[in-house]
């Protein structure tokens, strides 16, 4: 049984454009501690980022779309990591782990995270409506992926706890009469109430 069991999964979460492969969101995790022997700023153990700057970051962007864009499969190896992905409109939802993680736990997390922007976006997943709404799209990445660990892989509650409260549930206040009849049937009623209290208490 190997020594360092980690429940770190996950090495990045990526949401790109498939036209030009931009970013929209990308998150990228290291494992919290390094291995015995291996220095902070290694990048060659198990679970390290192997993208700590930007321009890496980009470049392997760049690459991945270019080579996942012409893919029918949903997971390739690529840059030595197991990459998922789906298509959604015109973005690319990605997750990507090491050499020797399991590809069917990683694929669930690229379907929660499908499923989740579906229901949260109202099956509209565009590039235009995911930056609208882009504060519920990382609350969902969130709740889905902590610090590359897997916590929850079901839609409806990752939806259920980013989404927004329904308008009907908001207290309007348009829907308050505020004229001189509102206020006497407010006062009127306020008397009923209570006088019937009064009697119930005597």
């Amino acid at each position: 049984m190997p020594s360092d069991v980690s429940l770190f999964s996950v090495n990045a979460i990526l949401i790109l454009s498939a036209e030009d492969s931009s970013r929209i969101l990308a998150k990228y995790y290291s494992a919290p501690h390094a291995p015995k022997g291996a220095s902070d700023k290694s990048t060659n153990y198990p679970g390290a980022n192997p993208y700590p700057d930007l321009k890496d970051q980009k470049a392997f962007e760049k690459g991945l779309t270019e080579k996942t864009v012409k893919q029918t499969s949903d997971i390739i190896l690529y840059d030595n990591r197991i990459v998922v992905f789906k298509m959604e409109g015109d973005v690319m939802l990605y997750v990507v782990g090491s050499a020797d993680e399991n590809e069917i736990l990683l694929y669930n997390v690229v379907l929660a995270l499908r499923d989740s922007l579906s229901i949260l976006l109202k099956n509209s997943t565009d590039k235009r409506t995911i930056i609208e709404n882009y504060d519920l799209v990382s609350l969902a990445v969130d709740e889905i992926i902590d610090d590359g660990i897997i916590l929850e892989t079901d839609p409806v509650v990752v939806s259920s706890r980013v989404s927004r409260p329904p308008v009907q549930d908001i207290p309007s206040v348009k829907s308050i009469d505020l004229s001189e009849q509102g206020l006497l049937n407010i006062w009127d009623f306020g008397k009923r109430q209570l006088s019937e209290r009064l009697r119930q208490g005597l």
